[in-house]
């Protein structure tokens, strides 16, 4: 009697899923830098609070040390790394490594090993939804890695995935060359498109606010504007 063969349903294929690109647009490095000057809720605030990744992601290594630069992306599938490793190739100095890894906590996609070869060839960081492990190792490293998590299971090395595709991480839509800003609150995506734009608006709001800052520091201020903004919905205060 002839055996079934192998299913065929289990080989993978070339092709969507299946794909790395070589070349992709960055931004230029005055532009990262300069976004660089202003901490995560700034910049929140002036894309109106919906290029926040979920707050699942966060540092896994010292809080002091921030994330900073275009968006190297990276699709896997969970539990399998084989792509990360292709990543260390294509990945410029002063790239971010962004994985998506499904936030699978089944295994870590990434360890000390990989983020050793990745601060060799200049790549600044990692941020991945999905978990991590050798985080005592990695901290010795002084290199800045966000994850879900820390796990013991190590990866797979077989496929599938991509290399310079749009993914999701943390619940963000991240394009190649995006800019990624990783801080004590959390990361922030900066669309590349709209970098520029962001930039001068953060400089001019932070001039604008400059004397505010300076008063409230020195305890000089009103909370009249809270008074108007009840009395506008129609809250009865109380005479205090």
């Amino acid at each position: 009697m002839k055996l079934a063969a192998k299913p065929k349903s289990s080989e993978l294929h070339p092709g969507p899923g299946f794909r790395i690109r070589a070349q992709v647009k960055r931004p230029e490095p005055d532009l990262v830098n300069g976004l660089g000057g202003f901490q995560t809720p700034d910049i929140s605030d002036l894309m109106n609070r919906l290029y926040t990744m979920s707050t699942a992601i966060r540092s896994m290594t010292p809080t002091h040390l921030r994330v900073l630069g275009p968006a190297c992306t990276v699709r896997v599938f969970p539990g399998d790394n084989l792509m990360v490793h292709k990543a260390l190739d294509l990945a410029k100095p002063g790239d971010v490594i962004v994985v998506d890894a499904g936030g699978s906590a089944m295994n870590a996609v990434l360890g000390d090993l990989i983020t050793t070869k990745a601060k060799f060839r200049g790549i600044v960081g990692f941020v991945v939804d999905g978990y991590v492990r050798d985080i005592p190792d990695i901290i010795k490293l002084n290199f800045p890695v966000f994850a879900r998590g820390v796990t013991p299971i190590g990866p797979l090395h077989r496929g599938p995935g991509e290399v310079n595709f749009s993914i999701q991480c943390g619940g963000i839509v991240i394009n190649p060359g995006d800019i990624i800003i990783g801080d004590q609150n959390g990361v922030v995506v900066v669309p590349q498109e709209l970098a520029a734009d962001l930039l001068q608006r953060l400089t001019l709001r932070k001039a604008a606010e400059k004397e505010y800052i300076a008063a409230v520091a020195r305890g000089e201020f009103s909370n009249q504007w809270v008074d108007d903004c009840l009395a506008e919905a129609g809250c009865h205060l109380p005479v205090i």
